[in-house]
């Protein structure tokens, strides 16, 4: 994808979720709670790691504020300063930072754990193994790294939700070729977990848990 087009996608996904940001918490403040899959699998996840996590594409900070609540020591990037700024208002004793999946602000290995929980939809096939290989940069060997996504095979273009026009492009894709990528970025691919849609859903549900190999 050429700069050009690149900034546009991230500047889009970026002013949308801007203006979703506080409409975007009201709407989702309980999902969760309807979502046992997903508290197991945040639960897994805070079993394995043993160090600091990042979560990537934080939003809000509901997953974050989860695994915060489950004592990881968690700290969240996003791309909406939107987004974080209501993260920071629900999680004040968290760090939060803006910042782009693609460039992540830190260094090699400083994470026992990663987390991207559905973060990843919004990054164009083209970008994709960059943006995975940029959140394995920053796990440290051993460390962990979680994804969840939407599976499918056929994006999904969405220019209004919640009384807002937007523009922005949900990536659905399949755990088989995303354990791929994952394994080209040296973070193989331990654990999947998948889950049937639900009433209310356009899509199942897939949960990926990868390992970044330890150093011999």
């Amino acid at each position: 994808m050429p700069a050009s087009a690149q900034t546009d996608v991230l500047s889009a996904t970026r002013e949308s979720y801007d203006k979703l940001a506080i409409d975007y918490a009201a709407h989702f403040a309980d999902a969760m709670a309807g979502m046992p899959v997903e508290r197991a699998v945040l639960g897994l996840f805070a079993e394995v790691v043993t160090g600091p996590v990042l979560d990537v594409g934080c939003g809000t900070g509901l997953a974050t504020g989860i695994l915060h609540d489950l004592g990881v020591a968690i700290a969240g990037v996003d791309l909406s300063p939107g987004m974080l700024e209501v993260a920071r208002q629900n999680l004040p004793s968290l760090p939060f930072d803006v910042a782009s999946m693609l460039e992540l602000p830190h260094a090699d290995g400083s994470f026992a754990g990663v987390m991207s929980w559905y973060s990843t939809i919004h990054i164009p096939d083209d970008l994709l193994p960059t943006a995975l290989s940029e959140l394995a940069r920053v796990l440290r060997p051993g460390g962990h790294l979680l994804l969840g996504f939407q599976v499918g095979d056929v994006p999904r273009h969405m220019t209004s939700a919640l009384g807002h026009d937007l523009e922005l492009v949900f990536h659905r894709r399949q755990p088989d070729r995303m354990a791929e990528l994952l394994a080209a970025a040296d973070v193989p691919v331990e654990t999947r977990i998948y889950r049937e849609a639900m009433l209310d859903e356009p899509t199942p549900q897939a949960f990926l848990l990868a390992r970044k190999p330890a150093t011999p």
